[in-house]
C-alpha cells in the first residue's frame, strides 16, 4: 500500500486534519454513472423562505470525472445523510448525498452490543480499511424472518475503535431508511451503495461521523451557502 497523503484542501485540512490513503486507487478517476440513484425534486420550504430537500432524497451534485483519492465522506446523525465531498480545483465541493439508516440508540458508541453508531473525534476521521463483496451475506434480526440477505453487494469496513462497523446496504430493510434501526452500522439503499462503490469509495477513504447535535463543519456551511441552502 502506498504511503498516506494529506488531503490538499485548506478548508478540510484546517477543520479535519484528514489523511488519504492511496489504497491501490491512485489513478482511479470515476465518472458518476448514468444509472445513478433515482433523484426526486420534492422540496421542503421553511418559514424563512429557505429550501431543503427531503431527507430520503438521493442527490448527485457533480457528474464530472472525480479523482477518488480526493474524496471523503461525512455522515450526519442529525440529518440521517451520508455526503461525499471532494477537492475540486482547490475547493471542497459537495459531490453526492444519500439517505442513511443509523443505530437504534443515539449517542457515542461505548462498547459491543450497545446498538450505537460510533462518532469520530474532531480532526480524526475514521477510514475505510476494507471493501468486501457482501452479496451473499445474511443476518438474523431476531424478528422471525430467519437468516436473510441484509447487506447489499458491499461491506465497506471502517477502521474504528470497535469491530464490525461498516457502510453497507439495506437488503430486505429498505423501508427503515432513512431512520434509526441498525445495530451500529451505516445502511444505504442497495442502489445508493452500488453508486457509492462504483464512483467514489476506496480503501483509505476518510469517513467523518458527526453526533446528533453537531451542526455543519465550516466547509459544509460554505457548500450550503453556495447552493442556496438547497441541500
Amino acid at each position: 500500500m502506498k504511503s498516506i497523503k494529506r488531503l490538499q484542501t485548506a478548508a478540510v485540512s484546517a477543520a479535519l486534519l484528514c489523511c488519504l490513503s492511496c489504497g491501490g486507487n491512485k489513478s482511479d478517476v470515476a465518472v458518476a454513472s448514468e444509472q445513478a440513484p433515482v433523484e426526486t425534486t420534492a422540496e421542503i420550504t421553511a418559514t424563512d423562505g429557505t429550501t431543503t430537500y427531503r431527507p430520503d432524497t438521493a442527490r448527485i451534485f457533480h457528474r464530472d470525472a472525480i479523482d477518488r483519492e480526493k474524496t471523503f465522506i461525512v455522515i450526519s446523525k442529525k440529518e440521517l445523510r451520508l455526503s461525499v465531498y471532494a477537492d475540486l480545483n482547490g475547493d471542497t465541493t459537495l459531490i453526492a448525498r444519500y439517505p442513511v439508516c443509523l443505530s437504534r440508540n443515539k449517542g457515542q458508541k461505548e462498547g459491543t452490543g450497545d446498538m450505537k453508531t460510533p462518532e469520530s473525534e474532531p480532526g480524526k476521521p475514521f477510514h475505510i480499511k476494507q471493501i468486501q463483496d457482501a452479496s451473499d451475506w445474511t443476518h438474523d434480526f431476531g424478528d422471525g424472518r430467519g437468516s436473510i440477505r441484509a447487506y447489499g453487494n458491499w461491506f465497506m469496513r471502517l477502521e474504528t475503535p470497535f469491530t464490525g462497523i461498516g457502510i453497507h446496504g439495506s437488503t430486505n430493510n429498505e423501508d427503515k431508511l432513512p431512520g434509526r434501526d441498525s445495530e451500529g452500522c451505516i445502511r444505504l439503499r442497495d442502489s445508493d451503495l452500488d453508486h457509492l462503490h462504483d464512483n467514489y469509495a476506496h480503501v483509505g477513504m476518510p469517513v467523518i461521523i458527526k453526533g446528533e447535535t453537531q451542526g455543519d463543519l465550516p466547509f459544509e456551511a460554505k457548500a450550503r451557502k453556495n447552493d442556496g441552502q438547497k441541500l
